[in-house]
Parts: C-alpha cells; sequence; structure tokens
C-alpha cells in the first residue's frame, strides 16, 4: 500500500510516478541561497540530494479517496511517450501505484490538474488515440493557467486540452472552487499563472496538496526563496505564504510531489 494519512474520512494517497535527477544543477534553480541555507535543506530532507550534489525529484500524485468519491491531484510524468519524456525519468509507475492503493482509473471521478508543466500532466491524456487515462472524470484547471497556455507550455493544447475538451471531460475553474464536503480548490498563482492547490479539511486538521507551490525543502525553510521557473516569483512566494502560514488548522499537513517524502506536518 503506498503512504497515506487518514484527515477524518478521508484517505489521502501518495502515488509515486517515478525519481531521478532536475536538468540543471540547483544552484541555478534557486540562484539566490546561501550555502548555509542549502545545508539546512540538505539536513531536512537529504535524500534530495544524490551522491553527485545534483538535485533529486520525486515525482509523484495524490489522491483523496472517501465514500464520495475519489480525486487524483496532478497526473505524473506519465508514460515513454509522454510531453515529459525530453527530461523527466518516463515511463512513469502511477498505473501499478494506483493500483496498489486499490483504485482503478474507472473509479477517479475527479482530476485536478495543478498546473500546465509536463511532470503535472503525463497520465491525463495517453496513446495514438489521445485518449483520457481517466475514463469517468472530470479535469479541473483553472481558467487563467488556459488563458496563459501559450506562454506556459503552448504543446499541451494538442496533446491534452484538446482531446479533453472533445470527450466533455474539461472544467475550467475561476479561483476557489469547493470540490465536495471536506474539500477544495484554492488559487496559488505565481509558479504559473493559473496554478491552483488542493485543501483537505477535517476538524481542526488539513491537508495542503501543495503542486509545485514549493519543489524543495529549502522553500520550505526559506519561503522568500524564488525558484528560477517561477513566472511570477514574487506573486509564489505569496502563495507559498499563503499555505505554510494556515491559521485554520491545528495539525497542517503538506502533501508535497517533489520532496523526499510525500508527507510533511507543520
Amino acid at each position: 500500500m503506498p503512504p497515506s494519512i487518514q484527515v477524518g474520512p478521508y484517505t489521502v494517497i501518495a502515488l509515486a510516478d517515478g525519481a531521478g535527477p532536475f536538468f540543471s544543477p540547483r544552484s541555478e534553480a534557486f540562484p539566490g541561497a546561501t550555502s548555509e541555507q542549502w545545508a539546512a535543506a540538505d539536513q531536512f530532507d537529504p535524500g534530495a540530494r544524490d551522491a553527485d550534489g545534483r538535485w533529486r525529484l520525486q515525482f509523484r500524485a495524490f489522491a483523496i479517496r472517501s465514500d464520495q468519491g475519489v480525486t487524483l491531484v496532478d497526473a505524473g510524468i506519465g508514460p515513454a511517450d509522454s510531453p515529459a519524456a525530453s527530461w523527466a525519468p518516463v515511463p512513469g509507475v502511477l498505473p501499478a501505484s494506483l493500483a496498489a492503493a486499490g483504485i482503478e482509473p474507472s473509479e477517479v471521478d475527479t482530476v485536478v490538474l495543478t498546473h500546465l508543466h509536463t511532470d503535472h500532466v503525463g497520465w491525463a491524456v495517453v496513446g495514438e488515440q489521445a485518449r483520457p487515462f481517466f475514463p469517468n472524470a472530470e479535469y479541473l484547471l483553472q481558467q487563467a493557467e488556459l488563458d496563459a497556455i501559450e506562454e506556459v507550455n503552448p504543446q499541451l493544447r494538442s496533446a491534452v486540452i484538446d482531446p479533453l475538451r472533445k470527450t466533455d471531460q474539461l472544467r475550467p475553474l475561476d479561483g476557489d472552487t469547493p470540490l465536495r464536503s471536506g474539500e477544495r480548490v484554492f488559487a496559488t498563482p505565481g509558479h504559473t499563472p493559473g496554478h491552483q492547490s488542493v485543501l483537505v479539511a477535517s476538524g481542526r486538521e488539513l491537508v495542503a496538496v501543495t503542486g509545485d507551490v514549493l519543489v524543495h525543502a529549502i522553500q520550505l525553510l526559506h519561503p522568500e526563496l524564488a525558484y528560477a521557473h517561477e513566472m511570477n516569483p514574487e506573486q509564489a512566494r505569496a502563495s507559498r505564504e499563503q499555505v505554510l502560514h494556515s491559521r485554520a488548522a491545528s495539525t497542517l499537513y503538506l502533501a508535497t510531489p517533489h520532496l523526499t517524502e510525500p508527507f510533511i506536518a507543520r
């Protein structure tokens, strides 16, 4: 069974899809970081640095399961011919991770795509016939992300967006949106113009499935640090601080796609 946490009636499950080194030195990815900050980050998350000193990322999606249904947050790096193949360690293993969690693709009724970067949409649409991998799901994406697709990732219009529109499975959102009782999407722009995250709440316990609000432990320890691939660093910082400084919960769990450990309690 993949790693999971239980929050009230919700089981949040971490679904591995792959792991591998980043395509550029981490000093280029976080040009403002100091040696002291790197030392603290390496102590906090030693698995994020490989033997050659490269940034080693995990690539994962998350399932939220309750008696109301199954929500999937992000769709990983995808198969061998996915849009992420030019840089990510494809083929991904998300189908096997779903099977290990006892989830059939047909059971997933909602797919939240946090943003249109290739390592988050890989299993959304697959095969030569460009079919949605989750045949019974609505795919949720912020309208702001769709509006900026030419700037964010133009290849995904034909690879992902058009096939989802053809099957009438794409649902654009406008900002914060309830999904069902205890689950909601909230806008966290900055990494991309329409980046979104997911909150799962039960009583005073809260899980934030962050997407790329933070991509390395150095941003968890130092939220002010910009990542070179954030399209609007100031907006990204504000979104990061919004998540990390939440006062609504007595216990906040972060569910992150790229850190070594999938769940971090704050």
